[in-house]
């Protein structure tokens, strides 16, 4: 259970970070991360294997680049949903998707979660 917790305080840090380093990408607070990182993995455990399951060849034609905007889209899908998250088109998404992934992967390895 704490690492279960541990993981959604690390999403929602990395939101928070992203969004100051990505211009076009918002958060009003830490608890909107807080949701946000909700919803983005209920989103991503969804919808995104859905979409990658039925884009799987196009994902392989492009050696897995395709997989990155899925990730944007989602994260465009997520800021739908979430009152105080927000981003402004889908360069921001994409840039953010990218910055996202390795922002909490390098949090992760930080305090070995």
């Amino acid at each position: 259970m704490t690492h279960l917790l541990v993981n959604w305080l690390l999403s929602a840090l990395s939101i928070v970070i992203v969004a100051h380093l990505i211009q076009g990408f918002h958060v009003s607070g830490f608890a909107a991360a807080l949701i946000a990182a909700i919803v983005i993995g209920f989103v991503n455990g969804t919808l995104g294997v859905l979409l990658k399951i039925v884009t799987f060849p196009l994902s392989i034609l492009t050696l897995g680049i395709f997989w990155l905007v899925i990730n944007a889209v989602m994260l465009k899908v997520a800021a739908a949903l979430v009152p105080g998250f927000r981003i402004d088109g889908f360069l921001p998404a994409f840039l953010g998707a990218i910055v996202l992934s390795l922002v909490n992967m390098a949090l992760r390895y930080m305090l070995g979660a």
